[in-house]
């Protein structure tokens, strides 16, 4: 089911991040710097939630993404300075319409079997061609992308101009001819062309991967017999952070992210960690027919009736780090800074105004009422956020109530959320917030088809908005940077979307180092220490 598949940006903390790089940062020493790098040992990386399906057409969920970038490679990767450098492909070239990539000699799936032009080809028309329904289609892959096989290359013609085009292909995983042929191995994270093979899983508790021995292409100049590489991945499922930080304070667990104040008791240990910047105050307010957001000026009365600067503090522990556009992933494509004078601010009596306009008056409970019916809406977010969402999420209930909207908070995991957004549509105001890399990737989930034919979750219609990004498109890389910000100021102008706070997010090590790249734990990267 297509709403299954789709949590797309909104795993709450670095979620829909399908291509390009992912920042790294650790400053002063760390304690491995006293520990000698060691072979043959086991990775045990812990993950807030399961992942459900691995099949990489089809999941767009952080954390599934996360997990198959340990079992399906891409055709380039991205330093953590942005620059492609070799993957499945050994060379390549592109426009905003076509690329070329010619494929290394000698890649194997995990049975043996050769990668071969023709499977990366279908690779691609599977996300390219609508009646698979992939969601990846809009956001990474443009719904009619043709790929043809050559000898040793892969030609792509975008089926719309893509100004991201080498990244979004190349950040492609890509599974082997057996996956293609029975997507149900592909679920179980099988048949692939990565540096890992499954080889257990048990849901919801952990997943287990072996190191291919016959795995050279790694990306960059990555040699398979350097020192420190894990022989096996133990994947544990641990949501709690309190207990995440014990395991990772006492080995047991080599790796993990970590929100909130246990982040204090690993920082006073010098354990290394590599940083992310999320977003993380972001809001979102379903426009379909007959919802109270449809109404611009209700967007805007309940983004006035709550001091976003306090709620920030109380999500990001006041440590947020600076909102300049909906792209946090370093480096940003675009630098520029489409949010500051574009969203509300905090306005009581406006917000009181507003509603009043409207005809909603406020009842004998200071709940407003209109033609017999309260003002009670739904607001939903992501348990997987971390400790300081509930308190930041009852805040801002507590200012929507000042004005006379009775807001019910509604927590739930990555697939409730999925469920909640793309297939029942029971919800008002969205407080999971998108993760990005690149602009482009917004588009489909602010414009175009709503669920279940399409992903644009809130029902968004905003000309401006797409105007500008259609513009933006037609230029390669960073000549469009000025129309895809202020395409993103387009959405925060009609409180389409309000995005008020980030968080940086770090990814600690144990006995163990790695780097974040495209915004997850790169496997190559990975260096075990005694």
């Amino acid at each position: 089911m297509k709403t299954a598949r789709l949590t797309a940006a909104m795993a709450g903390v670095v979620a829909l991040t399908v291509s390009a790089c992912g920042g790294s940062a650790q400053s002063g020493t760390d304690r491995t710097a006293n520990q000698k790098l060691v072979d043959g040992k086991t990775f045990t990386y812990a993950i807030p939630t399961d992942p459900g399906t691995l099949d990489p057409a089809i999941t767009v969920l952080s954390v599934a993404r996360n997990l198959d970038g340990f079992l399906y490679d891409s055709l380039i990767n991205l330093n953590a300075k942005g620059d492609p450098e070799a993957a499945l492909a050994e060379k390549w070239e592109a426009t905003t319409t076509t690329a070329t990539f010619t494929l290394r000699k000698g890649i194997t799936c995990a049975d043996g079997s050769p990668l071969t032009a023709a499977d990366v080809a279908a690779n691609i028309n599977f996300v390219g061609d609508p009646a698979n329904k992939s969601p990846l289609a809009g956001v990474t892959v443009a719904p009619r992308t043709k790929a043809v096989a050559g000898e040793g290359t892969v030609t792509i013609t975008s089926g719309a101009p893509d100004a991201f085009l080498l990244r979004n292909i190349a950040g492609l995983p890509i599974v082997c001819a057996k996956g293609l042929a029975d997507r149900k191995t592909l679920a179980k994270g099988e048949n692939g062309t990565g540096m890992f093979t499954m080889t257990e899983i048990v849901p919801n508790d952990h997943y287990t991967l072996t190191r291919r021995k016959d795995y050279t292409w790694g990306p960059g100049q990555f040699d398979p017999k350097q020192k420190g590489l894990p022989d096996k991945i133990n994947v544990r499922i641990i949501p709690n952070m309190t207990t995440m930080s014990n395991l990772l304070l006492s080995g047991e667990v080599n790796a993990g992210s970590v929100i909130g104040q246990d982040q204090q008791r690993l920082k006073a240990q010098r354990l290394y960690h590599a940083d992310i910047v999320s977003p993380f105050g972001e809001l979102f307010f379903n426009q379909a027919p007959g919802r109270f957001g449809a109404d611009q000026a209700m967007r805007r009365a309940l983004v006035q009736a709550i001091d976003l600067p306090q709620v920030a503090k109380v999500l990001t522990r006041d440590g947020g780090a600076p909102v300049k556009g909906m792209v946090t992933i370093e480096p940003r494509p675009c630098d520029g800074d489409s949010v500051t004078g574009k969203i509300p601010g905090f306005d009581v009596a406006a917000a009181k105004a507003a509603l009043d306009q409207a005809g909603w008056k406020p009842g004998p409970d200071g709940i407003r009422v209109k033609d017999g019916k309260r003002l009670a809406l739904t607001a939903i977010y992501g348990t997987q956020a971390g400790p300081t969402m509930p308190p930041g999420a009852e805040l801002m209930q507590q200012g929507w109530k000042s004005v006379g909207v009775d807001v019910t908070l509604k927590g739930v995991d990555s697939p409730g959320l999925s469920q909640l957004l793309f297939a029942t549509g029971e919800w008002d105001i969205s407080m999971a917030p998108v993760g990005l890399t690149l602009p482009s990737q917004l588009v489909p989930f602010m414009s175009g088809g709503e669920p279940p034919q399409g992903t644009n979750f809130a029902h968004i219609k905003n000309p401006q908005y797409e105007s500008l990004v259609a513009k933006a498109a037609t230029q390669a890389g960073e000549a469009g940077c000025a129309d895809w910000t202020a395409a993103e100021s387009a959405l925060f102008e009609r409180q389409d979307a309000v995005l008020f706070a980030n968080s940086v997010i770090p990814t600690y090590g144990s006995n163990a180092k790695f780097e974040i790249v495209n915004g997850y734990l790169q496997p190559s990267t990975i260096r075990m220490y005694a």
